[in-house]
């Protein structure tokens, strides 16, 4: 074998002859490029040739040669492409796991070469709507001119960056969407090269072109992916521009599905790989389509855009593909086979179909889920579909799923339950949905069954969190029976842990549809007919705050069973006794009920004359049980300490506040310093209660200063100091 240190010598003495040297010269250089690849195609730790000739003017050589071949901003005849093609395997194996040379090659502006060359074949897709005609030397270019990028930029930042300013990752994805556009070998179509490229060809012309094709494909989405992992806020990747390019991956598997026809009519392994490369393309297109809607607001306004405008993206309904392909979608009928190898593979595949699906659920719901895009999404215009195309959609798929054991389309029920609970964040959303002719409530009972998976009942459960929010849908999802389906789904007794969160959401709901409507109280108090009491909705929310040890639980639980009691009736001492025992109760038995009881007191504060019966409740003797409840804890090896047991439930604010020993949470202190600063501010009591309001301030005013002044920042520091501020 020839010395690499001469062949690259003779490559640099034939460069300068090129660009005004006819096919002799090429075809000289095209054979000394050659050789040079294929000595460098191993490295001899012995000799590292590879490092010595970085430092030489071969990476500069190298793109003399590629800048003489440029004709109208291709390389058009076919010597110099032979020639090209064998100067970028020189660069990809001279920088291939090699950052000295990378940086020379940058240094030499190779790598910003190529990407030239690669646009110059870029700017003749626009005359191939379908596939864009290349000759096997022209697609052997393409490929190498990507293998070379992605060579030089594996792990290698300077070459990233570079590469990302000049866009090189648009012109590659352009690139290898109409070159190779997955799905459209099955068409058998011999449009793969121009009558001038190859008038006749041969089934083997065929078949190269293809494997070249899905080679080049394969590494073209390994180049975006290396590109798309260089972290720079300043810099996107991608624009909403490319998003019509990313819809065609899904539709190979949307009927109508193509079976393959004339050459590749007939199994063979050719068919299998690509096979493999359109499900490759489908992968990534769908982890692209994920990341760019989550890191990139353009991109999920554009989506939402296109919804109602489908010339956002030249024509293309993005959305609308994304969620027919949700709807649609499935496993290719090519993906079965007979030999277990094939087997093993299509149960891989789908699992990753699977997968790829729920990240495109993920994308309508975060979608969904921008505030900007609610009003361009929820759309008036059209009486027969009451919140536009995209509403209609989700309330079709939620009302399509009536027997969850029949259809088994979780999958639907999780993105529209999901999207939806975005979308009802507006009151006068909410009503339309609950009311003819949505009347989403009866339906969304009927998906509350003790067999829906967890995940099902996380779309649906937050889904009527949303909707229960607004006081006129409480009676209409009272109704629908939206409480007794709850109880009876078993969130309230499912002890996984997975389940807290949505058990969370479950209470709220009980809490709200409780709040002011009696019937909707009666359904969570009262437990079925014929059923034991214990198996009632607050029994069961009573359950699960003594096991829970999430705080939010608990105060939400204990909220949901005030909620429900209040519901019923009672006058406002009744109430000022209950909100009082519940500031007083120890710690230690409920957690979640002093926190409560704080956060009744401070909404009360904020009614009308709540300001009063708040402070009646935390200055009033507590009830004579209550005083005759357990005392307040104290260390045990606190001898001077007496055991006390507060008179009032100002008493144990005081106690909270002072934190002494350490046992209580910052969440619940926080709470005690917005209850008395809500009490304390101007106007929240009337003028005949100030002495008693300034008794309290009195008491407690030397505690929040100690607390305000605290030397570390805290949520706890912030509140304090915001009750003083609210005091004067």
């Amino acid at each position: 074998m020839a010395d690499p240190k001469q062949l690259a010598s003779k490559f640099d003495a034939i460069a300068p002859q090129l660009a005004d040297g006819g096919v002799d010269a090429w075809q000289e250089a095209e054979l000394a490029a050659q050789k040079l690849a294929n000595a460098l195609r191993v490295k001899n730790p012995e000799d590292d040739v590879h490092t010595a000739l970085g430092e030489t003017q071969l990476p500069q050589t190298l793109t003399t040669i590629l800048k003489a071949s440029v004709k109208e901003s291709r390389v058009a005849d076919a010597a110099p492409l032979a020639a090209v093609y064998e100067a970028l395997r020189v660069g990809a194996n001279l920088c291939m796991d090699h950052d000295a040379n990378r940086g020379h090659l940058l240094d030499a502006k190779f790598p910003q070469t190529v990407v030239s060359i690669l646009e110059g074949y870029a700017e003749l897709i626009g005359q191939f709507p379908d596939i864009l005609p290349l000759s096997i030397p022209q697609l052997k270019v393409i490929k190498t001119c990507i293998g070379l990028l992605l060579n030089a930029s594996v792990g290698y930042e300077p070459v990233k960056f570079r590469l990302i300013s000049l866009e090189a990752a648009v012109t590659i994805l352009r690139l290898t969407s109409a070159i190779y556009p997955a799905g459209y070998w099955m068409k058998g179509a011999s449009d793969v090269f121009t009558p001038e490229q190859n008038a006749n060809p041969s089934p083997e012309d065929i078949n190269e072109s293809w494997m070249l094709r899905s080679g080049l494909s394969n590494w073209a989405w390994r180049t975006i992916a290396e590109l798309n992992e260089f972290k720079d806020e300043s810099r996107t990747l991608f624009t909403p521009e490319v998003l019509p390019l990313l819809i065609p991956p899904l539709r190979v598997y949307m009927p109508p599905v193509s079976t393959p026809t004339g050459h590749f009519e007939q199994p063979t392994a050719l068919r299998r790989t690509l096979v493999a490369a359109d499900f490759e393309v489908f992968e990534e297109t769908c982890s692209l389509l994920e990341s760019m809607t989550f890191d990139v607001e353009d991109v999920r306004l554009s989506l939402a855009r296109g919804m109602p405008f489908p010339g956002e993206h030249d024509g293309v309904p993005c959305l609308a593909e994304i969620l027919r392909f949700i709807d649609e979608g499935d496993y290719h009928p090519l993906w079965s086979g007979s030999t277990d190898s094939v087997a093993s593979e299509r149960g891989r595949r789908e699992k990753s179909f699977d997968l790829c699906k729920a990240a495109l659920i993920k994308c309508v719901v975060e979608v969904a889920g921008e505030d900007k895009n609610v009003d361009v999404l929820w759309d008036e215009s059209d009486p027969a579909h009451p919140g536009g195309a995209f509403v209609s959609q989700m309330v079709k798929w939620i009302k399509s799923q009536k027997n969850l054991r029949q259809h088994n389309r979780d999958d639907l029920i999780i993105c529209a339950t999901l999207s939806l609970g975005n979308m009802v964040r507006h009151e006068s959303h909410s009503i339309i949905v609950v009311n003819p002719p949505i009347e989403l409530g009866p339906h969304l009972a009927a998906l509350l069954s003790p067999e829906a998976d967890l995940k099902v009942k996380h779309g649906v459960i937050g889904l009527l969190r949303h909707l229960a929010y607004a006081a006129p849908t409480r009676g209409p999802l009272g109704r629908a029976g939206i409480i007794q389906r709850l109880v009876a789904s078993g969130i309230f007794t499912d002890t996984s842990p997975m389940a807290e969160m949505v058990q969370l959401s479950a209470i709220g709901i009980a809490k709200h549809l409780s709040n002011g409507d009696a019937e909707n109280c009666f359904s969570l108090v009262l437990p079925a007919e014929g059923q034991d009491p214990a198996s009632s909705g607050v029994q069961q929310i009573l359950d699960l705050v003594q096991r829970s040890d999430m705080t939010a639980v608990k105060s939400e639980g204990d909220a949901g069973k005030r909620a429900a009691h209040e519901g019923e009736g009672g006058d406002c001492h009744s109430r000022r006794r209950v909100c009082a025992c519940s500031a007083y109760w120890p710690l230690e038995e409920v957690p979640g009920v002093i926190n409560e009881g704080m956060v009744a007191l401070t909404l009360l504060t904020l009614q009308g004359s709540g300001g009063n019966v708040a402070l009646d409740a935390i200055t009033s003797p507590l009830p004579k049980e209550a005083q005759q409840g357990p005392a307040l804890a104290v260390e045990s090896n606190d001898v001077s300490s007496p055991v006390v047991t507060p008179g009032r439930a100002l008493d144990m604010l005081i106690t909270v506040l002072k934190n002494q020993p350490n046992r209580f949470q910052e969440e619940i202190r926080v709470n005690v310093c917005t209850l008395l600063g809500h009490i304390g501010r101007e106007g929240a009591v009337t003028a005949d209660r100030a002495t008693e309001l300034e008794k309290v301030k009195t008491e407690t005013k030397p505690l929040l200063d100690v607390v305000a002044g605290a030397e570390q920042e805290s949520r706890l520091k912030a509140a304090a100091v915001k009750a003083l501020q609210l005091w004067s």
